[in-house]
């Protein structure tokens, strides 16, 4: 299994940008077998998809909520994935969670195709 760990969550104006790095350890393929995604969870609501990325990084898939603020990236020769958040709204105030499955497979949107995950960072957006 993956260890994830994310990291450069915090308090931010509405407006504001926060870039989210995830590093990923205890790989048995190479980073770049495994299809990453970003989700989040606010209090009181289920997981939901933010992002993901393929295994190549040449295509990318973002909740309609996030399409043309948020850039996921990845850096396989550093084994971590990215998360750059722009124009963040108070709405986008949740835990925000680094995913993979597990080496080679392929991943959809879906948070059950997902096997490993980190502890999460908390985002607050505030008015």
């Amino acid at each position: 299994q993956v260890q994830l760990v994310e990291s450069g969550g915090g308090l931010v104006q509405a407006g504001g940008s926060l870039r989210l790095s995830c590093a990923a350890s205890g790989l048995t393929l190479t980073f770049a077998r495994y299809i990453m995604g970003w989700f989040r969870q606010a209090p009181g609501k289920e997981r939901e998809f933010v992002a993901r990325i393929s295994w190549s990084g040449d295509s990318t898939w973002y909740a309609d909520s996030v399409k043309g603020r948020f850039t996921i990236s990845r850096d396989n020769a550093e084994n971590t994935v990215y998360l750059q958040m722009n124009n963040l709204k108070p709405e986008d105030t949740a835990v925000y969670y680094c995913a993979a499955p597990h080496g080679g497979y392929y991943a959809s949107s879906n948070s059950a195709d997902f096997r490993s995950w980190g502890q999460g960072t908390q985002v607050t957006v505030s008015s």
